[in-house]
């Protein structure tokens, strides 16, 4: 069975996903077989926050090469958790806001 934190990753850090930190929009990176209900079920036990929406977005692998040598990176995959109106903020991101 999988934990929380198998599921949860770690958090995606850029300038999107900061501008919708003031939304209560979190970016994360998560396992490729979760689902959006245990994606929802671990933001809530491991934050101890009330979610509203979980929107998740399969990314694939991209073609590198370095030298000679061809190969890709790995597919991944990311997810959107919208909290509700009336919820705490996840004190992890307000450092970076």
């Amino acid at each position: 069975m999988k934990t929380c934190y198998d599921i949860i990753l770690k958090p995606v850090i850029t300038e999107a996903s900061i501008a919708d930190m003031q939304h209560k929009k979190y970016t994360f990176k998560v396992a490729v077989d979760a689902n959006k209900k245990e994606i929802k079920a671990a933001v809530e036990e491991i934050f101890k926050v009330q979610v509203d929406k979980v929107t998740t977005i399969n990314c694939r692998a991209k073609a590198k090469r370095l030298g000679y040598n061809y190969g890709k990176t790995s597919a991944w995959k990311k997810a959107f958790v919208k909290l509700t109106a009336d919820s705490k903020t996840i004190e992890f991101f307000d450092s970076l806001m």
